[in-house]
């Protein structure tokens, strides 16, 4: 059953099941088989630690149900910065979103530039979480993966859509701009 058109929790976890991070509302543009696609504008964020703060830019965010991926596009004033969590597929439960994040980031700024991040935080929790060797080859790769993705500008990665689907939640939700 779609949840398309409703308001969403989303979550994420660490690989031994602990809440990594909480947000509190987010908007279901679109959600099929392949992706459920989201938007936001200054929801609340809560740590694992229960440090809580407030997201800055507006957002949409793109969950892949079947990749190893998620993508956060940030419309700053810039232009559009596209942060990548290498994460579990994500699924939809009791409606909310929910994903294990594994570290490994990639983040795309508006000028092209691109940014490996937490490469520490990934191999200090090979240890710490035990991951197989099985699942360090696949977040490795999928980094590898999503960065030409970009490279390519194959979708998500695509400014005119991202504010396209963002024009698309305001005027669904009647939020002004």
């Amino acid at each position: 059953m779609s949840i398309k058109g409703k308001w969403i929790k989303i979550q994420s976890y660490k690989h031994d099941g602990n809440l990594h991070r909480f947000w509190r509302k987010s908007y279901v543009l679109e959600d099929n088989d392949e992706w459920l696609i989201v938007a936001s504008r200054r929801t609340q964020v809560i740590e694992g630690n229960g440090r809580k703060w407030f997201t800055k830019e507006p957002a949409v965010t793109f969950f892949h149900k079947q990749d190893w991926f998620n993508v956060i596009a940030m419309l700053k004033t810039e232009g559009v910065v596209y942060y990548t969590n290498i994460a579990s597929p994500t699924l939809i439960d009791y409606g909310m979103a929910k994903y294990i994040d594994y570290d490994l980031d990639v983040k795309k700024f508006a000028d092209g530039t691109i940014k490996y991040l937490d490469k520490n935080e990934f191999l200090r929790n090979i240890e710490n979480y035990q991951y197989s060797k099985e699942l360090s080859a696949i977040v490795e790769y999928k980094q590898t993966q999503v960065v030409a993705m970009i490279n390519e500008k194959t979708f998500p990665f695509d400014d005119d859509e991202v504010r396209k689907l963002y024009n698309r939640f305001l005027e669904e939700t009647k939020i002004k701009r």
